[in-house]
């Protein structure tokens, strides 16, 4: 146990019982459970509204996923109500409570009138926390209309997107993205792009899971984003219509509606997207060694990208009896892509006159489709929290890649360059969980469950090139880059947990197994690998809570990171022709110890959420970059990366997420996360003998301000920063990047419609700008910016909805996993 760990141990005891001696003897516990008059079915997120006729102090609280409510509060006399969008209201009588009081079971009935009505609700608290996770609702945020999930996870705290399309959580990129709490081929082989395919309007939260309990799958290091898809369930026919228009070239419609009655909800979310964006990157690469023919080698690349995605998403439930109904959703995702990216390359001699001097160009062509089925089958049994919830998907995903390059000398016009690549890429995925949960009495509940996730994934890569331009000859295989890689995986994981609440102590602990048989197929050199192992994953997740708005949590889980895909297929694949990458077909699975001590504090108009997090990784894996010893056609030395379980690496962070509200028109939200990563490894080339030391120790930050504000005239304005500070490993140092969004929303129509504006990196300033050192080999600068700047209009207009903050879903939608709290 290292120095470190103990420092975290011993500052989370001191601050436990320093807060420890805030509790106090005046305060009593108000709690019941409010469910639908009809289907029996609990309402999540009902509000509970206190009023001290006294002081006239209003508090209260929301319901939790089983309609329950426990509220802490001083002893005094209150008026007691009781409200649920669409749902008529229930008061109760003045009464003096001076000693813990439970309401029971309150029935709300469903109030057919109010559905055209128009009715503005109170925004719900931004951060809604769990003991095993927090909850964001996205529904009024203004910078992501008109946008996609990449967009959406940009403007969650602890949540970073790199100018790639990278997601990182606290820092850390091994984050598993699920969706409706389950694997899903829409962020499957290509999770970044994918995101970018999933419209924003199709989603109505996202789960940060920091501290996975046993429930969850044990994969992804830094934890678990759970993107939660709109399943509307008001009675009758209600929905929306989004119409988008933008610079550069960007035309959209979303539309998402449901029908209910008592015995069905038919739900639907369909989106398109028509857009272009224009990318561009730089690169100076000076090479170091003294016989290198190209000295200092300058590229100057621009990325016209051309895209065009459907989305769309339709279910049904049907609601078997009170308890329990069936739920069948299908999801389409397809998108045809033409890109056409071009590559000014001009190289010099170590006295700086030019070599040569080329243009390459490549026309790319992209089609993909992704289908999932789900069918999910849930019973609540006597709505007393005894659950018993079975899942099954089945989803299909294609990419087809047809690229053609071509590379002129510019200094006498000849083609020099004529290639070929055409990539396949499919996984097909299948998955059955079965999850059960036993309550005992008030508070204590048991939990257990089976998964079963299988995948397969097969690439392959074609690349064909013209050897004789004197003749135009034709297109020869590159045998050396040809190959076909099939990769499946089956993942048995079978867990146990137990929670009971002690006063105001919460306690949640579990137990999960996890086997994972996998198998490699390399046809082209008829290589097959097999492997099977098996890991234990306990977690733990205490929850104390002082008074009513104020707790500390602290969770313990170890995680795992597999390799899959492109970091194991040694063929190597290239981004140039100097620059190639190949996967390590006897790569490891990281193990992860993650420890994790928040603080939760809620004032009348300030909210502040708090974490200290731990995190050791055994055999982590590093990308290494070295000379290859080759050099191109124009004489450019060749490198190759890869990864290799190289270093133990620690990381420790601090995190504080903050909620004000100074005015009732002002709304502002900020997060700020400072981590420090220490690695340490060394790599011996088995070539040369030569060993490379790889440590480095590296502190960053990054930092989000988010404000909303209404003005007169139904009018609200959003101002979105985000500054991402520098950082470094052992062979790169990555500057700071700062970016500004601005949106504007406005009501029309008597709040039936909305029009909204958006422009994004309004200071063009969102450019990752790098430096990359190889001893005695390469010192390369670059810059990328995967999208320019781009302005957006959004039309939305909502038929029999009133315009409200999606309070979730009520009754049985599964969305990955409920919570115990006691």
């Amino acid at each position: 146990m290292t120095r470190k760990f103990l420092l975290i141990i011993f500052c989370i005891v001191v601050t436990s019982l320093s807060f420890g001696q805030e509790t106090t003897n005046n305060t009593i516990t108000i709690s019941g459970k409010i469910v639908d008059a009809t289907t029996k079915q609990p309402l999540e997120y009902a509000t509970i509204i206190l009023k001290n006729t006294k002081t006239q102090e209003i508090s209260g609280g929301i319901t939790d996923l089983e309609g329950k409510f426990n509220i802490k509060t001083p002893k005094a006399r209150y008026a007691i109500s009781i409200e649920f969008i669409s749902f008529k209201s229930k008061k109760f009588p003045e009464e003096n409570i001076t000693s813990n009081k439970n309401f029971g079971v309150i029935e709300l009935k469903e109030d057919t009138d109010s559905l055209d009505e128009i009715v503005i609700v109170a925004e719900k608290t931004t951060v809604d926390i769990r003991l095993d996770k927090k909850i964001f609702n996205i529904g009024k945020d203004l910078s992501i209309r008109g946008g996609n999930a990449s967009d959406v996870l940009g403007n969650v705290p602890s949540v970073q997107v790199d100018v790639e399309g990278n997601v990182s959580l606290r820092g850390n990129e091994n984050v598993t993205i699920l969706i409706d709490g389950r694997p899903s081929a829409l962020v499957g082989i290509n999770g970044a792009e994918a995101l970018r395919q999933i419209p924003a309007e199709a989603i109505e939260k996202v789960e940060v899971i920091t501290s996975p309990s046993a429930r969850y799958d044990a994969e992804g290091t830094a934890g678990i984003l759970n993107i939660i898809l709109r399943k509307n369930k008001l009675t009758g026919f209600n929905g929306s219509l989004q119409l988008d228009l933008g610079e550069p070239a960007r035309v959209g419609t979303a539309f998402n509606a449901n029908w209910r009655t008592k015995k069905w909800n038919l739900f639907t979310n369909t989106g398109f997207r028509y857009n272009e964006t224009p990318g561009n990157a730089f690169s100076d690469s000076d090479f170091l060694s003294p016989s290198a023919r190209n000295a200092k080698v300058v590229e100057t690349r621009n990325f016209g990208r051309l895209g065009r995605s459907l989305f769309t998403s339709f279910g049904a439930e049907y609601y078997i009896s009170e308890n329990s109904s069936i739920i069948g959703n299908v999801i389409v995702n397809t998108g045809n892509d033409d890109d056409t990216n071009t590559n000014e390359i001009n190289r010099f001699n170590n006295v700086g006159d030019i070599n040569e001097a080329t243009y390459r160009t490549e026309s790319e062509g992209e089609d993909e489709q992704r289908i999932q089925y789900t069918l999910d089958y849930v019973n609540n049994f006597d709505g007393n929290g005894k659950r018993l919830t079975i899942n099954t998907q089945y989803s299909t995903e294609v990419e087809d890649i047809l690229n053609n390059i071509t590379e002129v000398d510019t200094q006498i016009n000849l083609l020099n360059d004529l290639e070929q690549v055409i990539e396949d890429q499919n996984e097909t995925s299948a998955l059955l969980q079965i999850d059960y949960v036993h309550p005992v009495g008030e508070n204590i509940q048991y939990e257990a469950g089976y998964r079963g996730n299988y995948r397969d994934i097969f690439n392959s890569f074609y690349l064909a090139e013209r050897q004789d331009f004197v003749n135009n000859g034709p297109l020869i295989p590159d045998t050396g880059l040809n190959n076909s890689f099939n990769y499946k995986e089956l993942v048995n994981a079978a867990y146990f947990q137990y929670g009971q609440k002690f006063n105001k102590i919460s306690l949640l602990a579990g137990l999960r197994y996890e086997n994972t048989s996998l198998e490699i197929t390399q046809e082209t050199v008829n290589s097959d690998n097999k492997r099977t192992y098996g890991n234990l994953f306990p977690t733990l997740n205490i929850g104390f809570e002082f008074k009513d708005g104020e707790n500390i949590t602290l969770g313990y889980n170890r995680r795992i990171r597999r390799p899959r895909g492109r970091s194991l297929n040694p063929f190597p694949s290239r981004s140039s022709e100097s620059n190639i990458y190949s996967g390590n077909v006897n790569l490891n699975p990281v193990i992860t110890d993650a420890l994790d001590f928040g603080y939760l504090k809620r004032w009348s108009k300030f909210t502040l959420s708090s974490s200290v997090y731990y995190n050791r990784s055994e055999d982590n894996w590093e990308r290494i970059q070295e000379a290859t010893g080759e050099i191109t056609d124009n004489g450019d030395p060749i490198t190759r990366r890869f990864p290799i379980n190289l270093s133990t690496e620690e990381r420790v962070g601090l995190e504080f997420t903050l909620n004000y509200k100074p005015f009732k028109a002002w709304n502002i939200n900020s997060d700020f996360n400072l981590f420090n990563v220490t690695s340490k490894g060394d790599y011996t080339n088995p070539d040369t003998n030569n060993t490379q030391n790889f440590d480095f120790e590296n502190t960053a930050f990054f930092i989000r301000l988010n404000q909303k504000i209404t003005l007169p005239g139904k009018t609200d304005l959003q101002i979105n920063t985000n500054y991402r500070g520098p950082s470094e490993n052992a062979q790169t140092k990555s500057k700071g990047v700062f970016s500004m969004n601005l949106a504007a929303s406005k009501d029309l129509f008597n709040e039936k419609a909305s029009l909204s504006i958006n422009f994004s990196d309004v200071f063009n300033s969102r450019i990752s700008q790098r430096t990359t050192f190889i001893p005695q080999f390469l010192e390369q600068y670059s810059e990328f910016q995967w999208r320019e700047p781009q302005f957006r209009v959004s039309f939305v207009y909502r038929f029999n909805q009133q315009k409200k903050q999606n309070r979730g879903n009520r009754g049985n939608n599964n969305d990955g996993g409920e919570d115990y709290e006691g």
